[in-house]
Protein backbone atom coordinates (compact mmCIF):
# COMPACT_ATOMS: atom_id res chain seq x y z
CA UNK A 1 0.00 0.00 0.00
CA UNK A 2 1.22 3.33 -0.97
CA UNK A 3 1.67 6.44 1.23
CA UNK A 4 -0.66 8.67 -0.44
CA UNK A 5 -3.25 5.00 -0.61
CA UNK A 6 -2.39 5.16 3.24
CA UNK A 7 -3.52 8.07 4.31
CA UNK A 8 -6.45 8.14 1.83
CA UNK A 9 -7.57 4.83 3.17
CA UNK A 10 -7.21 6.35 6.50
CA UNK A 11 -9.17 9.69 5.71
CA UNK A 12 -12.56 7.12 5.05
CA UNK A 13 -12.05 5.81 8.58
CA UNK A 14 -15.32 8.10 9.81
CA UNK A 15 -17.15 8.11 6.62
CA UNK A 16 -16.92 4.29 6.21
CA UNK A 17 -17.32 3.56 10.30
CA UNK A 18 -16.16 -0.36 9.63
CA UNK A 19 -19.00 -1.73 11.40
CA UNK A 20 -18.84 0.40 14.61
CA UNK A 21 -22.33 2.02 15.26
CA UNK A 22 -21.83 5.64 14.95
CA UNK A 23 -22.79 8.08 17.76
CA UNK A 24 -25.59 10.90 16.82
CA UNK A 25 -24.22 13.22 19.55
CA UNK A 26 -26.56 13.88 22.66
CA UNK A 27 -27.91 17.41 22.84
CA UNK A 28 -25.72 19.36 25.42
CA UNK A 29 -27.24 22.27 26.05
CA UNK A 30 -28.46 25.08 28.49
CA UNK A 31 -31.88 24.50 30.38
CA UNK A 32 -33.23 27.45 28.80
CA UNK A 33 -32.73 25.69 24.91
CA UNK A 34 -29.68 27.80 23.97
CA UNK A 35 -26.29 26.94 22.29
CA UNK A 36 -24.48 23.53 23.39
CA UNK A 37 -22.43 24.32 26.09
CA UNK A 38 -18.48 25.04 25.06
CA UNK A 39 -15.42 23.52 26.25
CA UNK A 40 -11.58 23.94 26.26
CA UNK A 41 -9.81 20.68 26.70
CA UNK A 42 -5.83 22.12 27.16
CA UNK A 43 -3.92 19.44 25.74
CA UNK A 44 -4.12 16.41 22.87
CA UNK A 45 -2.48 13.07 24.03
CA UNK A 46 -4.91 10.17 25.24
CA UNK A 47 -6.56 12.37 28.14
CA UNK A 48 -7.19 15.29 26.14
CA UNK A 49 -8.57 13.70 23.18
CA UNK A 50 -10.61 10.88 25.49
CA UNK A 51 -12.40 13.80 26.93
CA UNK A 52 -13.25 15.70 23.78
CA UNK A 53 -14.28 12.28 22.60
CA UNK A 54 -16.83 11.53 25.55
CA UNK A 55 -17.98 14.97 25.37
CA UNK A 56 -18.33 15.07 21.56
CA UNK A 57 -20.27 12.59 21.87
CA UNK A 58 -22.29 14.36 24.64
CA UNK A 59 -22.78 17.15 22.31
CA UNK A 60 -20.67 19.58 23.62
CA UNK A 61 -18.56 22.44 21.14
CA UNK A 62 -15.52 21.03 21.99
CA UNK A 63 -11.85 22.59 21.13
CA UNK A 64 -8.41 20.84 21.90
CA UNK A 65 -5.38 22.97 22.24
CA UNK A 66 -2.23 20.83 21.80
CA UNK A 67 1.21 22.30 21.40
CA UNK A 68 2.74 19.53 19.61
CA UNK A 69 1.24 16.75 18.46
CA UNK A 70 -2.29 14.97 18.50
CA UNK A 71 -1.44 11.77 20.67
CA UNK A 72 0.87 13.70 22.94
CA UNK A 73 3.41 10.85 24.13
CA UNK A 74 1.39 7.72 22.79
CA UNK A 75 1.80 8.94 18.84
CA UNK A 76 3.86 7.68 16.03
CA UNK A 77 5.66 10.50 13.97
CA UNK A 78 7.47 10.61 10.89
CA UNK A 79 11.18 10.47 10.63
CA UNK A 80 12.26 13.08 9.00
CA UNK A 81 13.81 13.37 5.60
CA UNK A 82 14.03 9.79 5.35
CA UNK A 83 11.35 8.93 2.74
CA UNK A 84 11.94 8.69 -1.14
CA UNK A 85 10.56 8.40 -4.29
CA UNK A 86 6.70 8.64 -2.80
CA UNK A 87 7.53 6.06 0.25
CA UNK A 88 6.44 7.17 3.52
CA UNK A 89 8.51 8.49 6.01
CA UNK A 90 9.85 5.95 8.41
CA UNK A 91 7.80 5.56 11.69
CA UNK A 92 9.39 6.70 14.78
CA UNK A 93 8.16 6.86 18.11
CA UNK A 94 8.31 8.24 22.33
CA UNK A 95 8.13 4.52 23.04
CA UNK A 96 6.93 1.56 21.55
CA UNK A 97 2.66 0.83 22.59
CA UNK A 98 1.88 -2.27 25.00
CA UNK A 99 -1.82 -2.34 25.31
CA UNK A 100 -2.60 -5.27 27.87
CA UNK A 101 -5.58 -7.45 28.52
CA UNK A 102 -5.70 -5.72 32.12
CA UNK A 103 -7.25 -2.12 30.14
CA UNK A 104 -10.67 -2.23 30.26
CA UNK A 105 -11.43 1.91 30.00
CA UNK A 106 -9.20 3.00 26.89
CA UNK A 107 -10.28 -0.91 24.94
CA UNK A 108 -13.53 0.61 24.97
CA UNK A 109 -12.69 3.89 23.78
CA UNK A 110 -11.19 2.00 21.01
CA UNK A 111 -13.78 -0.03 19.96
CA UNK A 112 -15.98 3.16 19.27
CA UNK A 113 -13.35 4.62 17.32
CA UNK A 114 -14.35 4.08 13.44
CA UNK A 115 -11.66 1.91 11.35
CA UNK A 116 -12.48 0.82 7.48
CA UNK A 117 -13.23 -2.87 8.11
CA UNK A 118 -12.97 -3.22 11.34
CA UNK A 119 -16.45 -4.61 13.44
CA UNK A 120 -14.90 -3.21 16.47
CA UNK A 121 -13.41 -0.22 15.59
CA UNK A 122 -9.56 0.32 15.91
CA UNK A 123 -9.77 -1.98 18.88
CA UNK A 124 -9.42 -4.75 16.13
CA UNK A 125 -5.92 -3.50 15.53
CA UNK A 126 -4.87 -4.85 18.28
CA UNK A 127 -2.56 -8.40 17.57
CA UNK A 128 -1.64 -10.76 20.47
CA UNK A 129 2.24 -11.42 20.64
CA UNK A 130 2.77 -15.08 20.85
CA UNK A 131 5.55 -15.46 23.35
CA UNK A 132 8.22 -12.56 25.27
CA UNK A 133 12.08 -13.29 25.82
CA UNK A 134 13.87 -12.31 28.86
CA UNK A 135 17.37 -12.00 27.40
CA UNK A 136 20.35 -12.34 29.70
CA UNK A 137 24.17 -11.28 28.81
CA UNK A 138 27.76 -13.52 29.67
CA UNK A 139 26.32 -16.06 28.34
CA UNK A 140 23.58 -16.80 30.75
CA UNK A 141 20.74 -18.77 28.36
CA UNK A 142 18.12 -16.62 28.02
CA UNK A 143 14.55 -17.37 29.01
CA UNK A 144 11.32 -17.22 26.14
CA UNK A 145 8.01 -17.44 27.91
CA UNK A 146 5.03 -18.29 25.24
CA UNK A 147 1.97 -16.25 26.38
CA UNK A 148 -1.09 -18.57 25.16
CA UNK A 149 -4.42 -17.03 26.38
CA UNK A 150 -5.73 -19.23 28.93
CA UNK A 151 -8.98 -21.54 28.11
CA UNK A 152 -8.93 -22.75 31.52
CA UNK A 153 -8.68 -21.42 35.35
CA UNK A 154 -7.48 -22.94 38.43
CA UNK A 155 -10.72 -24.91 39.58
CA UNK A 156 -10.55 -23.07 43.30
CA UNK A 157 -9.64 -19.38 43.32
CA UNK A 158 -8.23 -20.29 47.11
CA UNK A 159 -5.06 -18.77 48.73
CA UNK A 160 -3.67 -22.15 47.93
CA UNK A 161 -4.28 -22.28 44.79
CA UNK A 162 -3.01 -18.92 43.63
CA UNK A 163 0.37 -19.99 45.39
CA UNK A 164 0.76 -23.02 43.47
CA UNK A 165 -0.57 -21.26 40.12
CA UNK A 166 2.05 -18.36 40.57
CA UNK A 167 4.89 -20.73 41.86
CA UNK A 168 4.87 -22.68 39.09
CA UNK A 169 4.77 -19.99 37.00
CA UNK A 170 7.74 -18.64 38.37
CA UNK A 171 9.59 -21.67 39.21
CA UNK A 172 8.93 -22.47 35.18
CA UNK A 173 9.59 -19.27 33.93
CA UNK A 174 12.44 -17.91 35.51
CA UNK A 175 14.02 -20.72 36.52
CA UNK A 176 14.49 -19.09 39.73
CA UNK A 177 15.17 -21.27 43.16
CA UNK A 178 12.04 -23.18 44.47
CA UNK A 179 12.11 -21.54 47.79
CA UNK A 180 12.44 -17.81 45.81
CA UNK A 181 9.82 -18.78 43.54
CA UNK A 182 7.57 -19.59 46.37
CA UNK A 183 8.67 -16.49 48.63
CA UNK A 184 7.91 -14.00 45.78
CA UNK A 185 5.10 -15.99 45.33
CA UNK A 186 3.52 -15.74 49.25
CA UNK A 187 4.44 -11.95 48.96
CA UNK A 188 2.26 -11.37 46.23
CA UNK A 189 -0.77 -13.63 48.08
CA UNK A 190 0.29 -10.89 50.90
CA UNK A 191 -0.70 -7.83 48.93
CA UNK A 192 -3.51 -9.41 47.10
CA UNK A 193 -5.43 -9.88 50.90
CA UNK A 194 -4.64 -6.93 52.19
CA UNK A 195 -7.36 -4.73 52.71
CA UNK A 196 -7.78 -0.72 51.14
CA UNK A 197 -6.31 0.39 54.19
CA UNK A 198 -3.33 -1.29 54.44
CA UNK A 199 -2.62 -0.99 50.86
CA UNK A 200 -2.67 3.31 50.98
CA UNK A 201 -0.69 3.45 54.59
CA UNK A 202 1.47 0.32 55.18
CA UNK A 203 2.40 -0.35 51.66
CA UNK A 204 2.25 2.93 50.09
CA UNK A 205 5.29 3.65 52.52
CA UNK A 206 6.98 0.73 51.67
CA UNK A 207 9.49 0.25 48.92
CA UNK A 208 9.31 -2.92 46.53
CA UNK A 209 12.74 -3.66 47.23
CA UNK A 210 12.07 -4.10 50.77
CA UNK A 211 8.70 -5.89 50.30
CA UNK A 212 9.58 -8.50 48.44
CA UNK A 213 13.23 -8.86 50.79
CA UNK A 214 15.34 -8.53 46.98
CA UNK A 215 18.21 -7.74 49.48
CA UNK A 216 18.16 -11.56 50.64
CA UNK A 217 17.95 -12.95 47.15
CA UNK A 218 19.84 -14.09 44.73
CA UNK A 219 20.84 -11.90 41.60
CA UNK A 220 18.25 -13.29 39.12
CA UNK A 221 15.59 -12.73 41.82
CA UNK A 222 16.98 -8.83 42.03
CA UNK A 223 17.13 -8.20 38.48
CA UNK A 224 13.71 -9.79 37.20
CA UNK A 225 11.17 -9.32 40.23
CA UNK A 226 12.44 -6.50 41.70
CA UNK A 227 14.75 -3.94 39.17
CA UNK A 228 13.18 -5.46 36.05
CA UNK A 229 9.66 -5.39 37.11
CA UNK A 230 9.65 -1.55 38.63
CA UNK A 231 12.67 -0.04 36.10
CA UNK A 232 11.14 -1.17 32.76
CA UNK A 233 7.27 -1.57 33.83
CA UNK A 234 6.78 1.69 36.08
CA UNK A 235 9.79 3.59 35.07
CA UNK A 236 11.47 3.91 38.51
CA UNK A 237 14.16 2.49 41.02
CA UNK A 238 12.80 -1.05 42.85
CA UNK A 239 14.68 0.98 46.52
CA UNK A 240 11.84 3.71 45.81
CA UNK A 241 8.78 2.59 44.13
CA UNK A 242 5.96 2.21 46.15
CA UNK A 243 4.61 -1.43 46.97
CA UNK A 244 1.42 -0.16 46.11
CA UNK A 245 1.78 1.04 42.98
CA UNK A 246 3.81 -2.01 41.78
CA UNK A 247 1.42 -4.29 43.40
CA UNK A 248 -1.76 -3.72 42.06
CA UNK A 249 -0.54 -3.60 38.58
CA UNK A 250 0.93 -7.03 39.72
CA UNK A 251 -2.68 -7.80 41.37
CA UNK A 252 -4.04 -7.40 37.67
CA UNK A 253 -1.59 -9.09 35.48
CA UNK A 254 -2.05 -11.90 38.03
CA UNK A 255 -5.30 -12.79 37.57
CA UNK A 256 -4.80 -11.93 33.38
CA UNK A 257 -3.01 -15.24 33.72
CA UNK A 258 -4.73 -16.88 35.39
CA UNK A 259 -7.89 -15.56 32.57
CA UNK A 260 -9.98 -13.68 35.19
CA UNK A 261 -10.78 -10.17 34.71
CA UNK A 262 -9.59 -8.99 31.93
CA UNK A 263 -10.35 -7.27 28.21
CA UNK A 264 -8.32 -9.51 26.77
CA UNK A 265 -4.53 -11.81 26.16
CA UNK A 266 -2.00 -10.48 28.72
CA UNK A 267 0.35 -8.86 25.95
CA UNK A 268 -1.50 -6.75 23.03
CA UNK A 269 0.01 -4.51 20.18
CA UNK A 270 -1.09 -2.38 17.33
CA UNK A 271 -0.47 -4.22 13.99
CA UNK A 272 0.69 -0.81 12.48
CA UNK A 273 2.46 2.51 13.37
CA UNK A 274 0.21 4.13 16.44
CA UNK A 275 -1.22 7.45 14.19
CA UNK A 276 -2.33 4.87 11.73
CA UNK A 277 -3.79 2.38 13.36
CA UNK A 278 -5.09 4.36 16.19
CA UNK A 279 -4.83 8.15 16.18
CA UNK A 280 -5.55 9.57 12.83
CA UNK A 281 -8.29 7.78 12.91
CA UNK A 282 -9.63 9.04 16.26
CA UNK A 283 -9.31 12.63 15.18
CA UNK A 284 -10.77 12.10 12.16
CA UNK A 285 -13.71 10.22 13.78
CA UNK A 286 -14.40 13.44 16.48
CA UNK A 287 -13.56 16.00 13.59
CA UNK A 288 -16.53 14.34 12.13
CA UNK A 289 -18.43 14.92 16.05
CA UNK A 290 -17.30 18.70 15.47
CA UNK A 291 -14.69 18.72 17.51
CA UNK A 292 -11.55 21.07 16.58
CA UNK A 293 -8.34 21.55 17.05
CA UNK A 294 -5.40 23.99 17.71
CA UNK A 295 -2.35 22.16 17.03
CA UNK A 296 0.85 24.25 18.34
CA UNK A 297 -0.90 26.19 20.37
CA UNK A 298 0.63 26.17 24.11
CA UNK A 299 -1.16 26.99 27.25
CA UNK A 300 0.91 29.39 29.38
CA UNK A 301 -1.59 30.48 32.49
CA UNK A 302 -5.20 30.41 33.63
CA UNK A 303 -7.17 33.73 34.07
CA UNK A 304 -9.50 33.18 37.41
CA UNK A 305 -12.09 35.78 37.99
CA UNK A 306 -14.98 35.60 40.58
CA UNK A 307 -13.90 32.18 41.63
CA UNK A 308 -14.34 30.39 37.64
CA UNK A 309 -11.90 30.32 34.60
CA UNK A 310 -12.37 32.91 32.83
CA UNK A 311 -10.29 31.97 30.29
CA UNK A 312 -6.86 30.39 29.13
CA UNK A 313 -4.07 32.24 27.66
CA UNK A 314 -2.53 30.31 25.25
CA UNK A 315 0.47 31.00 22.40
CA UNK A 316 -1.16 30.32 18.94
CA UNK A 317 0.77 28.47 16.46
CA UNK A 318 2.40 31.56 15.44
CA UNK A 319 3.49 32.67 18.43
CA UNK A 320 1.04 35.27 19.58
CA UNK A 321 -0.73 35.72 22.76
CA UNK A 322 -4.12 35.38 23.11
CA UNK A 323 -7.00 34.62 25.90
CA UNK A 324 -9.33 31.72 24.79
CA UNK A 325 -12.14 31.23 26.68
CA UNK A 326 -15.30 28.51 27.11
CA UNK A 327 -17.69 27.30 29.43
CA UNK A 328 -15.53 24.65 31.02
CA UNK A 329 -11.84 23.74 31.14
CA UNK A 330 -10.30 20.18 31.05
CA UNK A 331 -6.64 20.44 31.76
CA UNK A 332 -5.64 17.29 30.60
CA UNK A 333 -1.57 18.26 29.90
CA UNK A 334 0.81 15.97 31.59
CA UNK A 335 1.63 17.56 35.26
CA UNK A 336 4.82 18.56 34.80
CA UNK A 337 3.51 21.15 32.27
CA UNK A 338 -0.22 21.45 33.88
CA UNK A 339 1.20 22.91 36.80
CA UNK A 340 3.09 25.92 35.15
CA UNK A 341 0.25 27.10 33.81
CA UNK A 342 -1.77 27.29 37.66
CA UNK A 343 -0.70 30.45 38.63
CA UNK A 344 -1.11 31.27 42.53
CA UNK A 345 -4.52 32.51 42.55
CA UNK A 346 -5.25 29.38 40.47
CA UNK A 347 -3.05 27.32 43.17
CA UNK A 348 -4.92 29.27 46.63
CA UNK A 349 -8.82 28.46 44.94
CA UNK A 350 -7.51 24.70 44.86
CA UNK A 351 -4.92 23.35 47.66
CA UNK A 352 -4.96 20.25 45.93
CA UNK A 353 -3.23 22.01 42.79
CA UNK A 354 -0.21 22.67 44.67
CA UNK A 355 0.18 19.17 46.22
CA UNK A 356 1.27 18.24 42.35
CA UNK A 357 4.41 19.61 42.78
CA UNK A 358 5.28 16.89 44.75
CA UNK A 359 4.42 14.38 41.79
CA UNK A 360 7.88 13.32 40.31
CA UNK A 361 8.82 12.37 36.87
CA UNK A 362 11.27 10.39 35.39
CA UNK A 363 13.33 9.66 31.70
CA UNK A 364 11.57 6.57 30.05
CA UNK A 365 12.62 7.51 26.05
CA UNK A 366 12.51 5.50 22.66
CA UNK A 367 15.24 5.01 19.97
CA UNK A 368 14.33 2.88 17.04
CA UNK A 369 16.88 1.21 14.91
CA UNK A 370 16.08 0.85 11.13
CA UNK A 371 17.29 -2.70 9.33
CA UNK A 372 17.83 -3.89 6.27
CA UNK A 373 16.71 -7.83 7.21
CA UNK A 374 14.31 -8.82 8.91
CA UNK A 375 15.39 -9.32 13.01
CA UNK A 376 14.52 -13.32 13.85
CA UNK A 377 14.52 -11.92 17.66
CA UNK A 378 11.39 -12.93 19.24
CA UNK A 379 7.37 -12.60 18.41
CA UNK A 380 7.07 -10.34 20.95
CA UNK A 381 8.56 -8.09 23.00
CA UNK A 382 12.20 -8.35 24.34
CA UNK A 383 13.33 -7.42 27.91
CA UNK A 384 17.00 -7.08 28.64
CA UNK A 385 17.40 -7.72 32.03
CA UNK A 386 21.08 -7.49 32.34
CA UNK A 387 21.41 -4.38 30.72
CA UNK A 388 22.77 -0.92 32.86
CA UNK A 389 20.55 1.03 31.37
CA UNK A 390 17.25 -1.28 31.42
CA UNK A 391 16.28 -1.52 28.06
CA UNK A 392 13.08 -3.53 26.43
CA UNK A 393 12.28 -3.76 22.88
CA UNK A 394 10.16 -5.43 19.98
CA UNK A 395 10.99 -5.75 16.64
CA UNK A 396 7.88 -4.18 14.75
CA UNK A 397 7.47 -5.77 11.34
CA UNK A 398 6.26 -8.66 11.96
CA UNK A 399 3.57 -7.64 13.52
CA UNK A 400 2.42 -4.94 11.10
CA UNK A 401 1.40 -7.75 8.41
CA UNK A 402 -0.53 -4.91 6.20
CA UNK A 403 2.43 -3.00 6.07
CA UNK A 404 5.01 -3.40 3.41
CA UNK A 405 8.71 -3.31 4.59
CA UNK A 406 10.73 -2.21 2.37
CA UNK A 407 8.28 -1.12 0.03
CA UNK A 408 6.20 1.29 2.15
CA UNK A 409 8.67 3.13 4.29
CA UNK A 410 12.12 5.02 3.52
CA UNK A 411 13.91 4.69 0.81
CA UNK A 412 13.05 0.75 0.00
CA UNK A 413 15.63 -0.95 1.77
CA UNK A 414 14.74 -0.95 5.65
CA UNK A 415 13.09 -4.40 6.63
CA UNK A 416 12.42 -3.93 10.13
CA UNK A 417 11.98 -1.40 13.17
CA UNK A 418 13.39 -2.58 16.41
CA UNK A 419 11.88 -0.18 18.90
CA UNK A 420 13.77 -0.13 22.08
CA UNK A 421 12.97 1.91 25.10
CA UNK A 422 15.56 3.23 27.45
CA UNK A 423 14.27 3.40 31.43
CA UNK A 424 17.60 4.15 33.16
CA UNK A 425 19.51 7.32 32.33
CA UNK A 426 21.85 7.76 35.50
CA UNK A 427 23.76 4.54 35.12
CA UNK A 428 27.03 4.33 33.03
CA UNK A 429 26.86 2.25 30.21
CA UNK A 430 29.08 -0.64 29.06
CA UNK A 431 30.80 1.06 25.62
CA UNK A 432 31.92 4.60 27.12
CA UNK A 433 31.77 4.45 30.49
CA UNK A 434 29.18 7.25 30.87
CA UNK A 435 25.30 7.88 31.62
CA UNK A 436 22.61 8.39 28.81
CA UNK A 437 22.51 11.48 30.28
CA UNK A 438 26.13 12.40 29.88
CA UNK A 439 26.26 10.72 26.14
CA UNK A 440 25.86 12.60 22.86
CA UNK A 441 22.80 11.35 20.68
CA UNK A 442 25.08 9.50 18.72
CA UNK A 443 26.79 8.10 21.60
CA UNK A 444 23.66 7.13 22.98
CA UNK A 445 22.67 5.23 19.85
CA UNK A 446 25.94 3.19 20.02
CA UNK A 447 25.52 2.65 23.21
CA UNK A 448 21.81 0.99 22.94
CA UNK A 449 23.01 -1.07 20.36
CA UNK A 450 25.97 -2.18 22.61
CA UNK A 451 23.87 -3.07 25.12
CA UNK A 452 21.45 -5.15 22.94
CA UNK A 453 24.22 -7.13 21.09
CA UNK A 454 25.78 -7.40 24.50
CA UNK A 455 22.32 -9.77 25.78
CA UNK A 456 21.42 -10.81 22.16
CA UNK A 457 24.58 -12.56 20.46
CA UNK A 458 26.05 -13.79 23.77
CA UNK A 459 24.62 -17.25 23.33
CA UNK A 460 26.31 -18.86 20.20
CA UNK A 461 24.55 -17.39 17.62
CA UNK A 462 25.09 -13.75 16.09
CA UNK A 463 21.61 -11.75 16.40
CA UNK A 464 22.29 -8.52 15.41
CA UNK A 465 24.67 -7.53 12.82
CA UNK A 466 26.25 -4.19 12.62
CA UNK A 467 25.74 -4.42 8.51
CA UNK A 468 22.05 -4.43 8.70
CA UNK A 469 21.97 -1.29 10.61
CA UNK A 470 20.45 1.57 8.54
CA UNK A 471 19.96 4.09 10.79
CA UNK A 472 18.50 5.18 13.72
CA UNK A 473 16.20 7.81 15.22
CA UNK A 474 15.93 8.76 18.97
CA UNK A 475 12.72 10.26 20.12
CA UNK A 476 13.34 14.39 19.76
CA UNK A 477 11.75 15.48 22.93
CA UNK A 478 15.17 14.79 24.06
CA UNK A 479 18.05 17.66 24.06
CA UNK A 480 21.28 18.88 25.17
CA UNK A 481 22.65 15.31 25.67
CA UNK A 482 26.28 15.74 26.42
CA UNK A 483 26.20 18.73 27.62
CA UNK A 484 25.65 19.35 31.65
CA UNK A 485 21.77 20.35 31.21
CA UNK A 486 20.35 17.80 29.26
CA UNK A 487 16.12 17.38 29.13
CA UNK A 488 13.40 15.50 28.23
CA UNK A 489 10.09 17.25 27.20
CA UNK A 490 8.21 14.34 27.52
CA UNK A 491 8.71 12.86 30.65
CA UNK A 492 6.92 9.58 32.63
CA UNK A 493 5.35 9.88 36.05
CA UNK A 494 6.86 8.00 38.85
CA UNK A 495 5.63 6.17 42.21
CA UNK A 496 8.16 6.56 45.00
CA UNK A 497 6.43 5.97 48.35
CA UNK A 498 3.86 8.31 49.31
CA UNK A 499 3.23 10.27 46.23
CA UNK A 500 0.12 8.55 45.51
CA UNK A 501 -1.70 10.57 48.22
CA UNK A 502 -0.32 13.91 46.30
CA UNK A 503 -2.19 13.17 43.21
CA UNK A 504 -4.94 15.32 42.87
CA UNK A 505 -8.68 14.64 41.97
CA UNK A 506 -10.39 15.29 38.91
CA UNK A 507 -13.31 17.48 40.19
CA UNK A 508 -11.60 20.44 41.35
CA UNK A 509 -12.93 23.63 43.97
CA UNK A 510 -12.59 25.61 40.98
CA UNK A 511 -16.22 25.04 39.58
CA UNK A 512 -15.01 24.70 35.70
CA UNK A 513 -11.60 23.44 35.95
CA UNK A 514 -11.58 19.97 35.80
CA UNK A 515 -8.32 17.92 35.31
CA UNK A 516 -7.08 14.74 33.49
CA UNK A 517 -3.81 13.40 33.07
CA UNK A 518 -2.03 10.00 34.01
CA UNK A 519 -1.30 11.76 37.66
CA UNK A 520 -4.63 12.01 38.07
CA UNK A 521 -5.69 9.70 40.88
CA UNK A 522 -7.33 6.91 39.26
CA UNK A 523 -8.14 3.33 39.96
CA UNK A 524 -5.08 1.66 37.92
CA UNK A 525 -2.34 4.31 40.08
CA UNK A 526 -0.02 4.02 37.34
CA UNK A 527 1.25 6.60 34.58
CA UNK A 528 -0.61 4.84 31.76
CA UNK A 529 -2.58 5.27 28.93
CA UNK A 530 -5.06 3.75 30.61
CA UNK A 531 -4.76 5.69 33.64
CA UNK A 532 -4.91 8.91 31.24
CA UNK A 533 -8.20 7.54 29.52
CA UNK A 534 -9.68 6.50 33.04
CA UNK A 535 -9.05 10.65 34.09
CA UNK A 536 -10.70 11.98 31.55
CA UNK A 537 -13.44 9.68 32.17
CA UNK A 538 -13.51 10.67 35.19
CA UNK A 539 -13.46 14.65 34.53
CA UNK A 540 -15.91 14.23 31.78
CA UNK A 541 -18.30 12.75 34.50
CA UNK A 542 -17.82 15.72 36.78
CA UNK A 543 -18.53 18.52 34.47
CA UNK A 544 -21.73 16.40 33.62
CA UNK A 545 -22.69 17.15 37.29
CA UNK A 546 -20.95 20.66 38.04
CA UNK A 547 -23.42 21.36 34.61
CA UNK A 548 -26.66 19.49 35.53
CA UNK A 549 -26.39 17.85 32.59
CA UNK A 550 -28.52 14.38 31.94
CA UNK A 551 -26.61 13.13 29.63
CA UNK A 552 -25.08 9.55 30.26
CA UNK A 553 -22.41 9.50 32.24
CA UNK A 554 -18.78 7.50 31.12
CA UNK A 555 -18.11 4.06 32.71
CA UNK A 556 -15.14 3.89 34.97
CA UNK A 557 -14.58 0.13 35.24
CA UNK A 558 -11.50 -0.19 38.20
CA UNK A 559 -8.75 -3.11 37.46
CA UNK A 560 -9.94 -6.79 38.60
CA UNK A 561 -9.88 -7.97 42.30
CA UNK A 562 -11.50 -11.78 42.87
CA UNK A 563 -14.32 -11.69 44.31
CA UNK A 564 -13.54 -14.75 46.04
CA UNK A 565 -10.76 -12.96 48.26
CA UNK A 566 -12.99 -10.31 49.62
CA UNK A 567 -13.44 -12.31 52.97
CA UNK A 568 -9.87 -12.02 52.94
CA UNK A 569 -9.65 -8.61 52.63
CA UNK A 570 -12.34 -8.07 55.28
CA UNK A 571 -10.38 -9.94 57.59
CA UNK A 572 -7.58 -8.07 56.89
CA UNK A 573 -8.95 -4.91 57.52
CA UNK A 574 -9.69 -5.71 61.06
CA UNK A 575 -6.24 -7.32 61.58
CA UNK A 576 -4.87 -3.21 60.34
CA UNK A 577 -7.20 -1.96 62.65
CA UNK A 578 -6.17 -4.07 65.33
CA UNK A 579 -2.55 -3.27 64.40
CA UNK A 580 -1.52 -6.54 63.29
CA UNK A 581 0.23 -8.22 60.29
CA UNK A 582 -1.27 -9.67 57.16
CA UNK A 583 -2.04 -13.27 57.83
CA UNK A 584 -0.10 -14.62 55.33
CA UNK A 585 2.82 -12.28 55.66
CA UNK A 586 5.17 -14.74 57.60
CA UNK A 587 8.29 -12.18 57.05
Amino acid sequence: MSGTTRREFLGTAAAAGGGVALVTPERASAENGSAPQTVAVLGGGVAGLTAAHELAERGFRVTVYERKALGGKARSMDVPGSATSGRSPLPGEHGFRFIPGIYHNLPDTMRRIPFPGNPGGVHDNLVAPKEMLFARSGGREDIRIPLPWPDTTPAELTPDEIRRALTAVLDTAFNLPLHEALYFANRLLVFLTSCDQRRDTVWERTPWWDFVRAGRMSYDYQRVLAVGITRNIVATKAEEASTRTVGTLLEAFAFNLLGRGADGPLDRILNAPTNEAWIDPWVTYLKSLGAEFRVGWTVRDLTLEAGAIAGAVVEDSSGVRRTVTADHYISAMPVEHARRTWNSAVRAADPQLAECDRLETDWMTGIQFYLTERTPIVHGHLDLIDSPWSLTAIAQAQHWPGRDFPADYGDGTVADCLSVDVSEWDRPGILYGKTAKQCTRTEVAREVWAQLKASLNDSGRTVLRDSVLHSWFLDPAVDGLGTPYPVNDEQLLIHPVGTFHHRPRSATRIPNLFLAGDYVAVPIDLATMEGANSSARQAVNALLDRSGSTARRCTVTPLYRAPELEPLRRHDRTRYLLGLPNAFDIG
